[in-house]
């Protein structure tokens, strides 16, 4: 069973405090509703990298937003196999989906080490109705993910392999600017094995493609350290362009 969050450390950091507040649910909240959403936050020890935030089946109680690190989210079938739904980066939140039935339809791992800020739903909900900006951040949110959902499976059903990695990388680099990073070096905190997972094609496969790209001049690939050379091509990829 994953250990609660609430069972590992007092407050360590403050919202207003906080780089990531801009992207996160502080979003446009004034300081003294942002104090009043502190006040409701717990912030634990860092999750190692391998350790459970919570898993599938587990009972919904809060949503996490990520402070630092990455985590992956996937789902186990019947017969154990492990489906990859999602990797979360700084400032994005999990465990949404976990509402509707109130347990949590998949599992979440730290592919690094990972730190977050636990929020209690119930009383996120509370809140929520004393504050309309905060209701309206958490709306936008679940909006981002259904949106997420439906270009997720237009990626599975329609784009080519190529086209696939091209738009997880050019994915990857615009959430990577969104938080101050760079656009086009950075590393990727999943392997290749579930880079294939997610994109629904073998790691042989990913491989290939990644060094296709190498030889076409759009990027250079050295283990999990990415440098994107021509973003401007990448994109076209990604959008059906075919590379010669």
């Amino acid at each position: 069973m994953s250990e609660p969050a609430k069972n590992r450390a007092p407050h360590q950091a403050h919202c207003k405090d906080c780089s990531l507040a801009p992207l996160c649910l502080p979003l446009s909240l004034e300081l003294a509703d942002m104090d009043a959403l502190d006040d409701i936050i717990k912030r634990g020890r860092p999750l190692k990298k391998g350790e459970f935030l919570f898993r599938q089946g587990e009972a919904f109680a809060a949503v996490y937003a990520v402070r630092s690190g990455a985590l992956k989210t996937f789902s186990l079938s019947d017969r154990g196999e492990e489906q990859i739904t999602g990797f979360h980066l700084p400032s994005e939140l999990l465990g949404l989906s976990g509402m509707d039935r109130l347990v949590y339809p998949v599992t979440a791992q730290a592919q690094e080490t990972t730190s977050v800020c636990e929020i209690p739903f119930e009383r996120l909900d509370e809140l929520s109705v004393q504050l309309p900006q905060l209701r309206r951040q958490l709306m936008r949110v679940m909006s981002r993910e259904i949106r997420d959902d439906q270009q997720m499976m237009l990626l599975l059903s329609k784009k080519t392999a190529e086209e696939r990695i091209a738009t997880f990388l050019a994915n990857l680099s615009a959430r990577h600017t969104a938080r101050g990073y760079s656009a086009v070096q950075f590393r990727l905190s999943m392997s290749r094995n579930e880079i294939g997972n997610f994109l629904g094609m073998a790691m042989e496969t990913v491989s290939r493609v990644l060094t296709r790209f190498q030889h076409g001049g759009l990027l250079e690939a050295h283990g999990k350290e990415v440098r994107i050379l021509d973003a401007q091509r990448l994109c076209a990829v990604a959008g059906g362009t075919v590379l010669e």
